[in-house]
């Protein structure tokens, strides 16, 4: 029996290490270039969108003596100061509506969305005197492209916009107590992440109100930021709310684009649980053909091993060019053609049908699959492992392993 044993193991540790070198290729020519491919994906689409709240304030100059030493004289002179003091807005009603659109480079999917973004801000002059309040409006992105950006201050649209250094500007000539309304709205796009920041340090806002609207079901929250204080649904995707009366937070609001199943990553984890799948079909095999006294050569071992290896080594090339599943499916077709059409001149067409044909579907198909499923793939191989010692128990419960490796040495 020993002599059985040995050949499947050094076959099968081959099969593994190239299993390996494969995996790891794969990998390699994947995130070799996906800081580069991100980078162009950056350029083309957009880069993380972070909208921050505008800024309001007005400023006051003054002057203040300002003592010099000239020629060993001490002289005082005069000098304009410009004070800036910032206000509050009273209200802030925003609107994101946040479609996803993946886009692919290479082996790699890159969570790019669209923006559609409505913000209205109630602006109110509290000091005592006229002023001249500022509005001051930051892009979310240096690089970023805004279609159908628009500025109105009480539904009139300001036509010669005042923009320097990526932020916009705005002058609201107000009396004491008096308010308007500005509101921005534009459409652009961005990548991974959207955020709307109340600014770089611990800041308060009042009467806040934000919507963000989903077309997709699966929707994260990143690291540092606040989830909603109320979600419905909308169709296929979400109503995200924010609302605060009063708050004084250094947390931002962020939503995280759903990420898609990249086929790079995908070949790289099966290629590596693949020797996973091959054990257990060569111990089920083994353990089969020795109750039923099938005498399989070890270098038909080796072909079937080789036709296994293949769906990987097909499938790492084939998704290059054509969608995931498809290439998941005709490797797995091609695969079990091989390894069928091979065991059924080996050991005729029944067992070649019933006994590899199923076992391979079992262990290197629907096993490969359960990779689709994240966060189920642990739990199907403890299954399938399971599921294996179930049958192999019961099926050699009453076999006598003496017995059979007297008859293995007397062939």
């Amino acid at each position: 029996m020993a002599k059985r044993i040995l050949p499947l193991v050094f076959i099968f540790f081959c099969t593994s290490v190239a299993w390996i070198i494969l995996g790891g290729a794969n990998l390699g020519r994947t995130y070799s270039q996906d800081s580069k491919l991100k980078q162009k994906v950056g350029q083309l689409w957009g880069t993380i969108q972070r909208q921050e709240a505008p800024q309001v304030y007005y400023q006051v100059k003054s002057k203040r003596k300002v003592q010099r030493v000239v020629d060993d004289k001490t002289v005082v002179e005069e000098v304009d100061d410009l004070s800036t003091y910032y206000l509050i807005p009273d209200s802030n009603d925003i609107t994101a509506d946040l479609k996803i659109e993946y886009r692919r480079k290479g082996l790699l999917w890159y969570s790019t969305y669209t923006v559609d973004f409505d913000g209205r801000y109630r602006v109110v002059n509290t000091t005592p005197a006229v002023r001249d309040i500022w509005f001051e409006y930051h892009f979310p992105a240096s690089q970023g492209v805004y279609d159908n950006f628009a500025v109105t201050v009480d539904e009139e649209k300001i036509r010669d916009l005042d923009t320097r250094d990526g932020k916009v500007f705005v002058r609201l000539p107000l009396d004491p107590g008096q308010g308007r309304t500005v509101r921005v709205s534009y459409r652009s796009q961005g990548l991974d992440e959207w955020w709307y920041s109340f600014g770089r340090d611990v800041s308060q806002i009042r009467n806040f109100r934000l919507a963000a609207v989903t077309d997709f079901d699966k929707v994260n929250f990143p690291d540092n930021g606040i989830s909603p204080t109320d979600k419905s649904r909308s169709g296929k995707g979400w109503v995200l709310e924010w609302r605060y009366r009063d708050l004084v937070s250094g947390i931002q609001i962020g939503i995280e684009m759903p990420k898609r199943l990249n086929p790079g990553p995908f070949v790289g984890k099966v290629s590596f649980f693949a020797p996973v799948s091959l054990f257990l079909f060569l111990f089920l095999m083994f353990i089969i053909t020795a109750i039923r006294g099938v005498r399989i050569h070890p270098m038909n071992y080796f072909f079937v091993c080789a036709a296994f290896f293949s769906f990987h080594l097909l499938l790492a090339y084939l998704v290059d060019h054509v969608a995931l599943h498809l290439a998941f499916a005709v490797s797995s077709a091609v695969s079990v053609l091989l390894v069928v059409s091979y065991m059924r001149l080996v050991a005729g067409t029944r067992f070649a049908l019933v006994e590899v044909g199923l076992s391979q579907l079992f262990y290197l198909v629907i096993f490969s699959y359960t990779f689709f499923l994240e966060g189920y793939t642990g739990l199907a191989v403890t299954i399938a492992c399971v599921l294996t010692l179930f049958v192999l128990m019961q099926a050699t419960g009453r076999l006598d392993w003496g017995e059979l490796a007297a008859r293995e040495r007397s062939v």
